[in-house]
Parts: C-alpha cells; structure tokens; sequence
C-alpha cells in the first residue's frame, strides 16, 4: 500500500504542473484574443492624457497627449500642449534652466512610454507573462503575478475580469534606465463595454517625480 500511495504521489508530482501549464497557456490565449478584440474597437477612438508632472510634491509641468491608431493599427502619440509652473530666469541661468526642464521633460516622456509598453502587451508578450505567472482568483478577478517580463528583476501584476478576460487594474515595478520606477494602470469600461486605460501613476523616487496621467476626451473618429 505504501509502495502504491509514493507511486502515485509520484505520478501527480509530474502529471499537475503539465496540465497547470496547459491552463496557464489557455488563459494568456483566452485574455489575448479578448484584448485583440476590444483594441479593434479602440481603434475607432481617439483620446487625450492628461500628465501632471510633480517633483517634491509640486506640480512642475503639465502635458497633453493625444492618441489615435494610423493605418497601420499602431498606437500613436503626439504631445499636443505642455505647460510649466517653473518660472524663466533671465540670461544664462535662463538657458541653464531651460537645457534642465528639457532633460526632464524627456525624462517624463521615456516613463510614460514604458508605462505603455506594460498597458499593451503584444499575444506573444501575454504568453511568456503567463508561462512564468502565478495565478489565483478572488472575487470574480484573476490575478497573475510575474518577474522577468521585460527587463531582470521588473515585475508585473495584472488583475483581470474572469467574465469578460479584460483588464481592470495592472501594476509593475521596473527599471527607467537604472533608476527604479513603478506604475500603477487602471481601467474601466464605457457603456457599449469597450475596455479602456483611465488613470497611470508613476513613481520615480531617485528623481523625487511622480506622474498623475489621466486618459480623457474620447470621441469616435469620423472616416
């Protein structure tokens, strides 16, 4: 009997982790269609971010953003107003000043584009986050939790409606060159059920900086 029972304690040690593979697998290709989906309806909009820039605590610099999909189904960005509290000094403390905001501006810029990269994932970025994911569920959500997605030692956790496999909240620590960064993206549907990005923080604390950015002004384009 107990030659039997380490048999097939043996036989499971093997056989669960192939068909927990196997669900894994399923699931990143089940979100990814849903994904695939719902960004061909996202397609038909464009919108405007809102980022609020702070460094210590005070807002520094305001910009606005605005996204459309091209031809080409990829997402473009164009920065469309950009407003700073900083005042100009005058002479070459102006210039130095002025070289400074610059550098940070695409600093905040460089964010936000990673920030992106982790709100689109590509199906063959969803099905190498999920190989290496641990996944649970609560509340009617699904939660996958991995490291090593982009870069060594990043992480990323998304939660995801078990009824709909859309996202509604993903987070992730990383590195923005080799000062650590991390983010927070939220989302929430419009009523025709079009699933879409509201808000991203991001947290920068080697430069002091946070990002308040905030997706609004959607309206369907007209062809």
């Amino acid at each position: 009997m107990k030659n039997l029972i380490s048999t097939l304690a043996l036989l499971l040690a093997f056989i669960l982790p192939a068909y927990s593979q196997v669900d894994k697998e399923q699931l990143a290709l089940a979100i990814s269609k849903a994904d695939e989906a719902n960004t061909e309806k996202l397609k038909a909009y464009i919108w405007k971010r809102k980022s609020d820039v702070s460094i210590d605590g005070q807002v520094k610099l305001t910009t606005i953003t605005e996204f459309s999909f091209d031809d080409q189904g990829k997402l473009q960005a164009k920065v469309v107003d950009a407003e700073s509290s900083v005042k100009q000094k005058p002479g070459v403390r102006g210039r130095v000043q002025q070289n400074a905001a610059e550098d940070k501006a695409e600093y905040v810029q460089k964010a936000l584009e990673l920030s992106m990269a982790y709100t689109f994932m590509t199906k063959g970025q969803l099905l190498d986050f999920f190989s290496k994911a641990s996944v649970s569920e609560k509340d009617g959500k699904l939660e996958a939790i991995a490291e090593n997605v982009y870069v060594q030692g990043d992480k990323l956790t998304i939660w995801v409606d078990k009824k709909t496999n859309l996202y509604t909240k993903k987070v992730f620590s990383s590195l923005l060159g080799k000062d650590p960064i991390d983010g927070e993206i939220n989302f929430e549907k419009f009523s025709s059920g079009v699933n879409h990005g509201t808000t991203t923080i991001l947290n920068m604390p080697a430069q002091k900086m946070r990002i308040d950015a905030k997706n609004q002004d959607y309206s369907q384009r007209i062809n």
